[in-house]
């Protein structure tokens, strides 16, 4: 946090409006300054944080942000395969061997074993599910029988082979309807079981966001925001998700990915891998002492401090701790030996 907040004051030092100012030392006297200086007073009320980042909108991959891999379970030769964006619902064909259709089942689990009358278990549950789902006869258990027996020998003749038996290599299992994001098989190649097929995400819209670190403490799941779309447009959006696993950058800094979703993701159009601007409104502080972030000055030990001034008119450093930021306004929370009233020096052109 201390490396973000020391950047953002050395660049609100550095100009404003086109001025630029020599810094202020917070260890004793002040040296004149380079150009005017403002005085404005320092602030009582609520302060709402407003966080500003860049972001991308694209359709939802796992929790960590990757696409789910789609891993071929039969053997025999590519004769049709989808092509990347292609939407696939629970129960429709992804591609085809020999000519005998692979399918789309939805759950959490990739098949292990073969199916059929008898069997028990976990993964006929699985498949019991999705043929109730997609309307057929099955049991309402986890139970193979001759109720499930008829309904995927329904569902296979649907979709062209008529077996009654689920083959581990008859169906890939990925957590809902997705959307292919790429395709590594080659058409005519030779398919080898569990060889890697390709990839997909989600039918679900997503905002992803590279949070710094240092304001990850702001940020809360269900927090509201709004997302500036490339077309200018301004839709409505909350916090979904924050990861858990922090990424440094080559510039040193580290930043955690924040995922959000749009209150009405069919204004996201057919938008995929957008940029977008993001604003995100963390909880909000009553009775925050609040000062611009310009006013800010960098006092020994790493620490920040205000320019106030006397009675007499000179000018003294008050120590302070920060808070809560609100980018937008430009404004931040502090608490040290202020008052509301007092007044503190800022850069002015």
């Amino acid at each position: 946090m201390l490396r973000w907040i020391t950047a953002l004051v050395g660049v609100a030092l550095l100009g404003v409006g086109g001025w630029f100012f020599w810094p202020r030392s917070a260890a004793g006297e002040t040296p004149t300054p380079a150009a005017e200086v403002a005085v404005v007073p320092v602030k009582q009320g609520t302060l709402s944080g407003q966080i500003t980042q860049n972001g991308t909108l694209a359709y939802a991959g796992q929790a960590d942000g990757g696409d789910y891999p789609i891993v071929n379970q039969a053997t025999g030769t590519y004769t049709k395969l989808p092509s990347a964006g292609q939407v696939a619902d629970c129960g429709k064909i992804l591609y085809w061997i020999d000519d005998e259709p692979v399918l789309l089942l939805c759950g959490s689990r990739p098949l292990y074993r073969d199916l059929y009358q008898g069997r028990e278990g976990w993964d006929v549950a699985m498949l019991n599910k999705n043929l109730r789902a997609l309307g057929y006869d099955a049991d309402d258990g986890d139970e193979f029988t001759a109720e499930t027996a008829d309904g995927l020998a329904d569902l296979q003749d649907d979709r062209g082979a008529d077996t009654g038996v689920l083959h581990v290599g008859d169906a890939v299992v990925l957590p809902g309807p997705v959307r292919i994001a790429a395709v590594s098989a080659q058409l005519g190649t030779r398919a080898v079981a569990g060889s890697p097929f390709g990839s997909a995400v989600t039918t679900r819209r997503e905002v992803t966001v590279q949070l710094n670190a240092s304001q990850q403490a702001q940020v809360k799941v269900g927090n509201k925001a709004q997302i500036t779309l490339p077309d200018n447009r301004v839709v409505a959006g909350r916090v979904s998700r924050i990861g858990a696993v922090a990424v440094e950058g080559k510039d040193g800094s580290t930043t955690i990915p924040v995922y959000l979703v749009l209150d009405k993701p069919a204004e996201a159009g057919k938008l995929d891998a957008a940029p977008v601007r993001v604003q995100i409104t963390t909880a909000g502080v009553k009775g925050a002492l609040i000062v611009p972030v310009t006013a800010l000055v960098g006092a020994g030990g790493g620490g920040f401090a205000v320019e106030r001034i006397r009675a007499d008119g000179g000018r003294e450093t008050v120590l302070v701790k920060l808070g809560l930021f609100d980018d937008s306004a430009g404004l931040v929370q502090v608490t040290g030996d202020l008052t509301a009233g007092d007044r503190v020096v800022v850069p002015s052109a």
